[in-house]
């Protein structure tokens, strides 16, 4: 397969946060001349089966695709998994258990953002959830802009969803190990998402690509829709230093929210091997 290509290997539909169906998302995809297409859903890949007849639709290849929320050093890191056996039972059962607190945090930070006179945001955010096992700080998000709270997603994570605002809630989520392990077991690839988002000191980065590393994890995002020029390069160089091949996705949600659209980001630099020269029987 080609190096140079036009692949979306980071999206999101209604399955988890997004506000698209897997299949409008692959037309979407196939009308930005995407070539090779992946949905991630948040610990979730009941969306997989769709995504891949829409892919064949638009002759588009596809890869079967998650984001699992990892804890390390205290902070959310978001591993994605790509060519994976979305029917591997070790998989779905940790998928499973990685969405089971959504539920007992959401209502915590329905409770912390009635405490400063928001009331009825966990009734508010179902509304925007194709699946209450997935409820999240943005559907709690898409509810306050609708309720005039602030004008726009990104206003209400700065001043109510972030830690020491009022709705802010941790969660401890999957083990670094688990998540590379279900991944890998199920014949797949795992990728450490957007690096640049989690501002880990040096050290800290650096310890969390090495433990990615060590349990097996092959791959890091290079192109992605949160990382400035710059930061193409700065993962860039970390691809090489890791020994780990390059990935590139826009991290679409939405037409009203995501700044980059669907396939319509910089190539990956050619000196990079492309996740998917390591996935080649794994492209449907």
């Amino acid at each position: 397969m080609n190096p140079i290509l036009n692949a979306d290997l980071h999206c999101h539909s209604v399955v988890s946060d997004g506000t698209l169906t897997p299949e409008a998302l692959a037309e979407r995809a196939s009308a930005n001349g995407v070539e090779l297409w992946a949905l991630t859903d948040h610990d979730e890949i009941g969306g997989q089966a769709r995504a891949a007849a829409a892919a064949r639709k638009h002759q588009m290849r596809y890869l079967t695709g998650t984001e699992i929320s990892v804890t390390f050093a205290g902070q959310t890191v978001h591993i994605v998994g790509l060519g994976f056996d979305a029917d591997d039972l070790n998989l779905q059962n940790g998928l499973r258990q990685t969405r089971g607190g959504r539920g007992a945090r959401a209502m915590e930070m329905s409770d912390g953002l009635a405490k400063v006179g928001i009331k009825g945001a966990y009734e508010g955010a179902l509304k925007f959830v194709g699946n209450p096992e997935l409820i999240s700080r943005t559907h709690f998000a898409r509810f306050l802009v609708e309720s005039g709270v602030c004008r726009e997603t990104n206003d209400v994570f700065r001043k109510y969803l972030t830690e020491g605002k009022p709705g802010f809630v941790p969660h401890r989520w999957a083990a670094l190990k688990d998540a590379i392990s279900w991944i890998t077991g199920a014949g797949g690839l795992a990728i450490i998402a957007h690096p640049a988002r989690y501002k880990f000191t040096p050290n800290e980065e650096f310890a969390l690509f090495s433990e990615f590393k060590a349990h097996g994890g092959q791959g890091v995002e290079v192109v992605t829709g949160s990382h400035t020029v710059a930061e193409y390069g700065i993962y860039a160089d970390m691809a090489r230093e890791f020994g780990l091949a390059a990935s590139r996705g826009s991290d679409f949600h939405s037409p009203d929210e995501s700044h980059t659209e669907l396939g319509t980001l910089p190539l990956l630099p050619s000196n990079l091997t492309p996740v998917w020269e390591l996935l080649g029987s794994r492209v449907q």
